[in-house]
This record gives structure tokens, C-alpha cells and sequence, in this order.
């Protein structure tokens, strides 16, 4: 009976590749991180943020998805080739400016994936640390071995484990910490706060759910399904489906903070603080599962991520998405050596203390917000 049960959620989770496409990039450190300060700060009162975000998300996802199943292009291509005058030159805008903020994306999410490794092995072993260059090193190995061998079809179907293995883990943290429902119920009355940094929290939170990055890949994920215009009803279904899980974790996200953290009147600023924070709570079990859920989504990112500068390239010249195409293999395993930025930067402010001013453990763009 169970394995009837797996067997039939995984057929419909195939169904449903793009979104699942989409859910694995969008959940990633920063929104965990800002959805964990949006509930430990100000309980459930920011929740209406997140809806609102969702429901635009939604309503661009299909708008873009459509778009390409009818016109047989991709976003980028049409951008480039049915905007007069400044259609080349927006494109190449497009193009570059994702390029480097994916590059510095995967910088940091790099880093807080090897730090958050580097604790998880510490609470296994009673204290035994590993270098997080050691780590990093590995990752970025074991990467490169399923970008050689892989195809887009794998990446779904490893896609597909690591959002399950959020969902599973975040869920078990829900309830093995006991949180106040309550004050989470209580704390849903839609509110502006009015403490300095609150806006700035509200903009993070849209930023990390309706990104413009979002609906670009979303049109090449559509194409690379290979749906056409037949597929109208199955493409609005699978960004429903895309939209109400970014909306369901990211909201278990802020209710556990917001059902513990905030009735204690604790704060959140990075992913090991969040950890720190939550072993008291539920014990050396809830914190490691919780380790797990936030590697899981990290992981998850990096798979798009990593495939998105060949993508959009291949877009703009008009070549074939080829994964294991040379373009692929040398911008892939390119990428992937920009993880070990930050553990560079680290080696430099050890020699250099504050010279960087980049926190390895935070997200790269979201310190700022909430300062």
C-alpha cells in the first residue's frame, strides 16, 4: 500500500517537472533565513507578504510559461527578437546582469552549505571539525561528476528528493519543537510594523519569492519539458502547484519561528545562528533534521543555479540545451569554482580581519535589508 502510495506521489510529482524546477530554486538560504526573521521578529503579522507574493508569483509564472507554449520561444529569445530596436541589447542586459547575480549567489549559498555541514558533522561526532574549504572542495567535485554524466531529466528527479526532504524535514521541526499555535493564529492579523527595518524585511520577502530570475527560467524550464501549445491547462496546473508549495514551506518557515522564536523574543541573523537557536528548543534531533532541510534547499538551488548561465546563452545564440554540449561542461564547472569564493574571502580576513565585509554565513544580498 505504501509503496503504491510513493510510487503514485512520484508520477504525479513528474508531472509537474518546472515547478518542481522552480520550488528548488526559490526555496533556497535566503528565503529560509528571511521567512525565519520575518516570523522570529514579528510573528504570522507579515504572512500577508508572502500570500501576495505567491499570488503574483503565480499569475507571472503561468503568463510567461504561455507565452512560450505558444510562441515555441523561450523568454529571452522573444525579448531578443520581437522588441524593436532594444530587443538584442535588453537581452544581453538580461543575460549578464542574472550571470553575475547567480555567480554571487552561489558564492554564498557555497558557504553556508559548508558551514552548515561543518556543524552537522560537529553535533555527530561530539566535536570534531572539518575544514569547510574540505567541504566545498567535495561538493563542488561531486557536482561536477553529475553535470558530466547527468541530463536535465536526472536533475528533475534529484529535484524532486531534495524538495521532498525539505518539506519531510521542516514539517518534523514544526512539530518536534511544540510551537505556540496561538500566537500563530493570533499573530495572521495582517499589520505594517512600524520598528525601523520592518519595510526593508517586507521587500526581502518579496525579493526572495517573486524574483524576476523566477519567470526567465520558468520559460526555459517549460521548453526544455518540451509542452506545447496542448499543454495550456497541464502548464497553469504545474505553476499552481509551484506557487502553493513556496507559499506552504516558506510559511511552516515563519510559523516555527514565529510559534517559538518570537514568543521567546529571540532573533534570527544567519543559518547557524537559526540552528543554534533551535537546539535548545527541540533538541540535538530537531536541530540536525533542520541542518538537513536547509542543506536540502541549498543543494536544490545550486542544480539551477549552475545550469543557468549555459541556458541563457544557449538561448540567446540559438544553440540546443545540450547539458552534456561543451558550453555546458566549461560554464558549469566554471561556476561551480566560484563556490569556493568565500572560503578565499575567509582565508583573506583572517590575514585581512573585516577587509571583505561579507558575512560567510549570511546570504549575500539580504544582511543589508535588514540592517
Amino acid at each position: 500500500m505504501n509503496n503504491k502510495f510513493v510510487k503514485k506521489l512520484l508520477i504525479a510529482l513528474g508531472t509537474v517537472g518546472p515547478g518542481l524546477f522552480l520550488i528548488a530554486y526559490n526555496i533556497g538560504t535566503g528565503s529560509i533565513i528571511t521567512m525565519a526573521k520575518a516570523g522570529a521578529d514579528y510573528g504570522m503579522s507579515l504572512f500577508w507578504a508572502l500570500v501576495l507574493s505567491v499570488i503574483f508569483t503565480y499569475v507571472l509564472m503561468v503568463a510567461y510559461g504561455q507565452v512560450t507554449l505558444v510562441s515555441g520561444n523561450t523568454a529571452l529569445n522573444n525579448i531578443k527578437n520581437h522588441i524593436p530596436r532594444v530587443g538584442k541589447v535588453l537581452a544581453i542586459y538580461i543575460m549578464i546582469a542574472m550571470i553575475i547575480g547567480e555567480i554571487l549567489a552561489l558564492m554564498g549559498i557555497m558557504g553556508i552549505v559548508s558551514d552548515l555541514l561543518q556543524e552537522a558533522i560537529r553535533m555527530l561526532t561530539n566535536g570534531a571539525m572539518v575544514s569547510t574549504m574540505v567541504i566545498t572542495i567535495i561538493l563542488i567535485v561531486l557536482f561536477i561528476l553529475l553535470l558530466w554524466h547527468g541530463r536535465y531529466q536526472i536533475f528533475e528527479k534529484i529535484l524532486t528528493v531534495l524538495v521532498l526532504l525539505m518539506a519531510f524535514c521542516f514539517l518534523y521541526v514544526f512539530f518536534a519543537v511544540k510551537p505556540d499555535f496561538g500566537e500563530i493564529l493570533n499573530g495572521m492579523i495582517p499589520r505594517i510594523p512600524s520598528e525601523p527595518g520592518a519595510l526593508g524585511l517586507i521587500a526581502a520577502m518579496a525579493g526572495t519569492t517573486c524574483s524576476a530570475a523566477v519567470f526567465i527560467v520558468r520559460s526555459i524550464v517549460v521548453s526544455e519539458k518540451g509542452w506545447g501549445i496542448e499543454n495550456l491547462k497541464t502548464e497553469k496546473r504545474d505553476a499552481f502547484v509551484s506557487a502553493f508549495m513556496m507559499l506552504f514551506l516558506s510559511g511552516v518557515i515563519m510559523a516555527v519561528a514565529a510559534g517559538t522564536l518570537h514568543v521567546m523574543g529571540l532573533h534570527v541573523t544567519d543559518t547557524l545562528d537559526l540552528i543554534q537557536l533551535f537546539e535548545p528548543i527541540g533538541g540535538k534531533v530537531a536541530a540536525f533534521i533542520l541542518i538537513a532541510g536547509i542543506t536540502g534547499a541549498a543543494l536544490s538551488t545550486i542544480f539551477p543555479i549552475v545550469l543557468i548561465a549555459p541556458w541563457l546563452i544557449a538561448d540567446y545564440t540559438s544553440r540546443p540545451r545540450d547539458i552534456k554540449s561543451p558550453l555546458f561542461r566549461i560554464l558549469g564547472i566554471a561556476g561551480l569554482f566560484f563556490g569556493l569564493g568565500l572560503q578565499f574571502i575567509d582565508e583573506r580576513d583572517d590575514i585581512f580581519p573585516g577587509i571583505s565585509g561579507i558575512n560567510p554565513t549570511g546570504c549575500y544580498h539580504s544582511d543589508s535589508l535588514f540592517n
